[in-house]
């Protein structure tokens, strides 16, 4: 089998290094070859080459199983998930809503799903996705300077927190069966916020204006389907 290629000589960093010591090296990489930042580096073919080497070790599960083939010269290509997370996240929420149950329906039930669920997860929704043009702006001043960009990353931080908030608020309890549009416009809101962050996080490691302007716009789209949540609900109050 052919062996993989070696990533870590890639990044300049030894095999035991620590996520957080892999993502310096990728950043100092970057911003190294970035041809904005320095129009007299490398082509374009090392950038490609420090992305590829980043996508795989910045991840700690992908890591993992390129260790593993690193290890046995197993020459397994890294499948693309994006498209087929997504699409897997749509069946999961579609077969959550048809094993919902169908039972007693009341007034007293849809008031404590709103309490106890809808409203904690709105708040919570907008804790990450209001701030976001604020800190874009501040981050605008200059893009490559390393202090603003730990101000966005600790910003990307505290939201990743306040999502998981979000998200196991949401699974605290099955929504009855009267709000489930409220339900359906919640969970794809939660999953677009969250490959927004994951669009934003790859902005700060690589300096690629396309992952900021995904970020935005995933966020953009989760604000529509947060606006859609709230107009469901007013109409079941």
């Amino acid at each position: 089998m052919t062996r993989p290629p070696n990533y870590y000589e890639t990044l300049d960093v030894r095999p035991e290094a620590t996520q957080a010591e892999v993502k310096q090296a990728y950043r100092r990489l970057a911003k190294q070859f970035h041809p904005d930042a320095n129009p007299d580096a490398a082509g374009h073919e090392q950038i490609a080459q420090i992305n590829a080497a980043y996508e795989v070790l910045g991840d700690p599960q992908r890591r993992q199983r390129y260790d593993q083939r690193l290890q046995y010269h197993s020459g397994n290509a890294e499948e693309s998930t994006t498209v087929a997370d997504r699409q897997a996240r749509t069946a999961e929420a579609q077969e959550q809503y048809r094993k919902r149950k169908t039972g007693h329906d009341n007034d007293e039930q849809v008031q404590h799903w709103i309490r106890r669920v809808y409203q904690p997860v709105n708040r919570l929704l907008n804790q990450i996705l209001k701030p976001l043009k604020e800190q874009v702006n501040a981050l605008a001043a200059d893009p490559f300077d390393d202090e603003l960009l730990e101000d966005f990353q600790a910003y990307l931080d505290e939201c990743r927190s306040t999502l998981a908030k979000a998200q196991g608020v949401f699974r605290s309890m099955p929504n009855p069966p009267s709000v489930a549009g409220v339900a359906a416009h919640l969970y794809y809101c939660l999953n677009q916020t969250g490959d927004g962050l994951d669009e934003l996080e790859r902005f700060v490691t690589s300096y690629s204006e396309h992952y900021l302007h995904t970020g935005q716009e995933l966020f953009r789209i989760a604000k529509g389907l947060q606006r859609e949540a709230q107009a469901a609900i007013r109409t079941i109050r």
